[in-house]
């Protein structure tokens, strides 16, 4: 296996604070209708999919407007597609729940405790070698022990 060379250094500021009201607005609005195209032409599974590719979760906080270098893009843009998808959640057969202060939705304990449950089995059958498995499994119980 080749080393990469290394080309350069790329400094990632922390930024504090929130992302500004008016491009909050446009985020979302722009975050509904990409999320509208992609479940419209290919289904909200494909959308779960993609969302979970974090090259792509990463260039869509970008076409939304977060800079490629700030941090809190993850919050940032789980916000704008809560916001985005509220109202239309049985339409598009996608639903975001917990959040911060469990809005939009609450979640009672047993959903919750369903849900832990279908992870670690969805983990248990997934190709991956038994330390990504462990490791995957570790994270897991302890985002259990937090509620």
């Amino acid at each position: 296996m080749t080393v990469p060379t290394r080309t350069g250094i790329a400094h990632l500021p922390l930024h504090y604070g929130k992302a500004p009201p008016w491009l909050f607005q446009r985020m979302i609005k722009l975050a509904r209708e990409i999320t509208l195209a992609i479940v419209a032409d290919f289904g909200p599974e494909e959308m779960l999919h993609r969302l979970s590719h974090p090259y792509w979760f990463q260039s869509l906080g970008c076409v939304l407007g977060f800079d490629w270098h700030s941090s809190g893009v993850t919050t940032t843009l789980c916000g704008a597609l809560k916001e985005a998808v509220k109202g239309m959640e049985r339409d598009i057969g996608l639903y975001v729940a917990g959040g911060k202060d469990g809005i939009p939705y609450p979640v009672d304990r047993e959903t919750y405790d369903q849900s832990i449950e279908l992870l670690s089995k969805a983990i248990k059958k997934a190709r991956l070698g038994l330390s990504e498995k462990d490791e995957a499994l570790r994270r897991l119980n302890r985002i259990s022990l937090k509620e």
